[in-house]
């Protein structure tokens, strides 16, 4: 069976806008940690696209590890976002692009 990455879509709540230094800090701290652990493809933020924050491409075993993963990131723990998470086929040169 091919491996699946998973697309974690960040979306403000409400209280999005009061978004401490501290929070932040915990927010980078995480991503360099995922970076670390070879856990995040890629990241990114958002432009042009109201109600989103940003967006994670992420390294997970399973549908579960991407799950506690989502659940971890400090905008979300801290109810400063939600998420949505999307399985994501690759298709690249190796596996001819999915034909």
């Amino acid at each position: 069976m091919e491996k699946l990455m998973y697309m974690m879509m960040i979306e403000k709540t409400k209280t999005y806008n009061r978004i401490t230094k501290k929070v932040v800090t915990e927010h980078v701290e995480n991503i360099r940690e995922l970076d670390d652990q070879g856990k995040l493809e890629i990241c990114g933020v958002f432009q042009g696209y109201p109600g989103m924050a940003g967006m994670y491409i992420l390294r997970a075993e399973s549908r579960e590890e991407a799950e506690e993963i989502c659940k971890r990131e400090p905008l979300v723990a801290g109810g400063y976002a939600t998420y949505k998470l999307a399985g994501l086929r690759v298709a690249n040169r190796e596996n001819n692009y999915l034909l």
